[in-house]
C-alpha cells in the first residue's frame, strides 16, 4: 500500500473513532456522573481511606459550612513544614521522609542509618544494565525511558511477582534507590545519542544524600552549592507524597488492586505522572513564561502583565488553552503549602545565582493572575499557586533540563507511590472497578454482504 493511499485509508479511520467516541454532554448531568470523580463543587469523589498523607484545602465553620483555609499538608499525621524545618544546616531530609511515609514514623538515628545503608546496597543498577536497558534506543521523552527501566528491573527480580509485604518492601526500596540513576542516566544517553551531545556517566557517591547525587551526577563537573543540595532536597520532599487522590498515587491503588506485580503497577503511575495536566504541568509553567518574556517588556508593569494575561484567558495568546499555568488546585484554595515553602528556597537561590529580577517576574504574575483568574471565571473563592508555578524555575537554576523536570517528579514520588501500594496490599482491598452507564443503542447484526459504509453516528443520541 503506497503512503499516501494508507494515510487517506487512516484519515477515514480517524473520523469514525472520532465520531462514534463522542458522547452527548447533556447525558453526564442526566445521570449525575462524576467525571473526573469529582462532584458538582470540584471535590473528590471519596473511593478510598488512608493513613499516608492528609491534604487540606477547606476547614469547617462555626456554623457547619466549609471555607477556605491556609493549605495544609500532612505526612503520617507530621506537618511537612515541620518535617522541612527539622532538616536544619546540611542534615537531608528526603531519606528520612520516605521511611515516614512507607513505614508510618519517624526513624531514630539507628533507623535511619540502617535504612539508608539498604538504599544505598540498592542503588546499584544490575549488571550491564545501563548499556543493555539504558543505552539502546534511548527515547525522546525521559519518562518513557523510565517506564522501559522500571519493567526491565521486572525480567532481573529473583521474585518479580510475589505480592507477600516483606518481597513488595524489598521492591519499593529498591526503586527509590534506583529511580535517580535511571533517570539522570536516561538523560545522559537521550543527550548523547539523540542531541550529540558527550556521554558523561558518573556513579553515585555512597557518602551522600540522594539530592547531593543527583546534582553530581547530573552537573558535568559534579559541583554544586549547599543551598542547591538543600533545595534540591526541599523540592523532593514537597514531591514525595500529596494523598491518595491524585491520579498518579490513584493509578497505584487501581492498579495495584488487580495483584499484579510492583513493576507493572510503577510503570502505570509513571505513565499517568507523564501527563501534562498531572507532572508535566511545571513544564507548562516554563513555558508560559518564556512566552511572557517575549510579550512582555517590563517585567514590573502591572498593566502589561495583566494585559497579557487576559490574552490567555481569553485563549488569544500562548497555547490558546484559556490556562494560567500554575494558578489554581483542585483542594487548595488560599494557598498550597508546597508552594509557599517553595517559594521561599526559590527566593534564596534567586539571590545567589542572580536572578531576582526574574524571581520578581514571577511574583508579579503569581499575584495578578490570581487576580484575573477570580475575575475571568467569577469565582467566588480565591485561587492560588500551585507547587508547579516555582518548581520549574527553581530547577533551572539548579541547572537541570526541561527533560528533567517530570522525571524529578517521578524520583520523589516513587517513596509516596511505594507507601500507597503497601497500604493497598496489606488491607486486601476489593479490585476497584468504577461502573460506566451504557447511553448507545443495541442493534442487529447485519451480514457483511448487506453492510454499507457509514461516517457512524454519536454515542447517546
Amino acid at each position: 500500500m503506497e503512503k499516501t493511499e494508507r494515510e487517506e485509508k487512516l484519515k477515514k479511520l480517524v473520523e469514525k473513532g472520532r465520531r462514534s467516541g463522542k458522547i452527548n454532554m447533556a447525558l453526564y448531568q442526566k445521570y449525575d456522573v462524576k467525571r473526573g470523580l469529582r462532584d458538582s463543587s470540584g471535590r473528590g469523589v471519596l473511593t478510598g481511606l488512608t493513613e499516608i498523607s492528609d491534604v487540606i484545602g477547606m476547614e469547617a465553620t462555626e456554623t457547619g459550612d466549609r471555607a477556605p483555609c491556609e493549605g495544609q499538608l500532612y505526612y503520617q499525621g507530621y506537618n511537612v513544614k515541620d518535617l522541612i524545618k527539622g532538616h536544619k544546616g546540611r542534615r537531608f531530609g528526603y531519606e528520612e521522609v520516605a521511611y515516614l511515609l512507607m513505614f508510618g514514623s519517624l526513624p531514630t538515628q539507628q533507623e535511619l542509618d540502617d535504612f539508608i545503608s539498604i538504599l544505598t546496597d540498592y542503588r546499584e543498577l544490575p549488571e550491564e544494565f545501563t548499556r543493555d536497558i539504558i543505552m539502546r534506543m534511548p527515547a525522546n521523552n525521559i519518562m518513557n525511558s523510565l517506564q522501559k527501566c522500571v519493567l526491565s528491573l521486572y525480567s532481573y527480580d529473583s521474585d518479580p511477582d510475589g505480592l507477600d509485604v516483606q518481597n513488595i518492601v524489598r521492591q519499593s526500596l529498591s526503586l527509590v534507590a534506583k529511580m535517580p540513576l535511571m533517570a539522570v542516566y536516561s538523560y545522559h544517553a537521550y543527550r548523547h545519542y539523540c542531541l550529540g551531545g558527550n556521554l558523561i556517566i558518573r556513579n553515585p557517591n555512597p557518602d551522600l544524600s540522594l539530592a547531593e547525587n543527583l546534582l553530581q551526577m547530573l552537573h558535568p563537573d559534579g559541583n554544586y552549592t549547599d543551598l542547591e543540595a538543600k533545595v534540591m532536597d526541599v523540592a523532593l520532599i514537597l514531591h514525595a507524597e500529596h494523598g491518595g487522590g491524585n491520579n498518579s498515587t490513584f493509578t497505584t491503588h487501581v492498579v495495584s488492586s488487580t495483584g499484579t506485580d510492583t513493576y507493572s503497577t510503577t510503570a502505570a503511575s509513571l505513565g499517568s505522572l507523564k501527563g501534562p495536566r498531572h507532572g508535566g504541568a511545571n513544564l507548562k509553567v516554563q513555558k508560559m513564561f518564556e512566552d511572557i518574556r517575549e510579550h512582555v517588556t517590563d517585567w514590573d508593569s502591572d498593566e502589561q502583565i495583566r494585559s497579557y494575561l487576559m490574552k490567555v484567558l481569553d485563549k488569544k495568546a500562548f497555547d490558546h488553552s484559556g490556562l494560567i499555568y500554575g494558578i489554581g488546585h483542585a483542594v487548595y484554595s488560599l494557598s498550597d503549602p508546597r508552594a509557599v515553602i517553595l517559594k521561599e528556597y526559590a527566593r534564596r537561590l534567586a539571590i545567589e545565582k542572580g536572578k531576582e529580577d526574574e524571581f520578581r517576574l514571577y511574583e508579579n504574575v503569581e499575584r495578578i493572575g490570581k487576580q484575573c483568574t477570580v475575575e475571568k471565571r467569577n469565582l467566588f473563592k480565591p485561587v492560588c499557586a500551585n507547587v508547579d508555578f516555582y518548581s520549574g524555575f527553581v530547577y533551572s537554576m539548579l541547572n537541570f533540563p526541561v527533560e528533567l523536570y517530570t522525571p524529578l517528579f517521578a524520583i520523589a514520588r516513587i517513596s509516596g507511590w511505594s507507601a500507597h501500594r503497601i497500604e493497598e496490599m496489606v488491607n486486601a482491598g476489593k479490585i476497584i472497578r468504577p461502573a460506566y452507564k451504557y447511553v448507545g443503542h443495541h442493534r442487529r447484526y447485519k451480514p457483511i454482504e448487506k453492510r454499507i459504509e457509514t461516517m457512524g453516528g454519536f454515542s447517546g443520541m
